[in-house]
């Protein structure tokens, strides 16, 4: 059975979320608070975590921070907040999807398959799980990266996006398929955060971030991983 953590501040909220996974045959434990939730996240590993970022006591930026700090479970989260920085500060924490409210049902666990399904490919996939370039190394199994004999940190949505490329190399990956894998059909015209990503992935492993090597544009149509 798959559990989800439902960190949700408004009782009518949670309780329609409850009702409405639970008869889709999801486990669930709610939080209304990010103490909780994150006391929740380390006692009941939940298979995905529903985040609100406005809680009564932390900001859900927090709460996504304090879990990525030791796991790599999807975040969706859930909130009224609709600025593009916001949504791009809460990616960048860690969240693997951004759900504005107010939301449709359908919609919300349509995301939430998603999530489930990419996680599960993940841990599946086979194949090639070291890649070695001049410049640096990844090891997908360990989620690890090396650049000139030091290690990189790279954010979960960082080594999503970098997985599609690497494990396709020299193949031509959309916008719209990269946005799509990554962050959800509902964000497949939300070109600016893969700018934002290329260029952070950039400035962690290329030697010049202003003249890429392996980490390839094609304007407007898409990127490409060159080893």
């Amino acid at each position: 059975m798959t559990r989800v953590l439902v960190v949700e501040d408004d009782p009518q909220l949670v309780r329609a979320l409850v009702i409405t996974l639970q008869a889709r045959h999801y486990g669930v434990d709610a939080a209304p608070d990010g103490a909780t939730a994150l006391r929740l996240a380390a006692a009941r590993r939940p298979d995905v975590v529903l985040l609100d970022l406005g809680l009564p006591d932390l900001d859900g930026i927090d709460v996504i921070r304090g879990i990525r700090g030791w796991s790599r479970v999807p975040i969706l989260v859930l909130s009224a907040r609709r600025a593009s920085e916001e949504k791009v500060a809460a990616l960048d924490a860690g969240a693997d999807d951004y759900i504005t409210k107010p939301f449709g049902m359908d919609e919300l666990l349509a995301r939430l398959r998603a999530a489930v399904r990419r996680t599960e490919d993940v841990a599946a996939a086979p194949g090639t799980t070291l890649i070695k370039t001049e410049h640096f190394t990844l090891d997908l199994l360990a989620k690890k990266a090396v650049r000139d004999g030091r290690d990189v940190r790279l954010t979960p949505t960082e080594w999503h996006l970098l997985e599609i490329l690497v494990t396709s190399p020299g193949r031509l990956i959309t916008q719209r398929q990269l946005l799509q894998e990554v962050w959800g059909v509902q964000q497949s015209n939300k070109t600016n955060y893969l700018r934002v990503y290329m260029a952070q992935l950039r400035r962690k492993l290329e030697p010049d971030p202003s003249r890429p090597r392996h980490l390839i544009t094609k304007p407007g149509m898409g990127y490409r991983f060159d080893g």
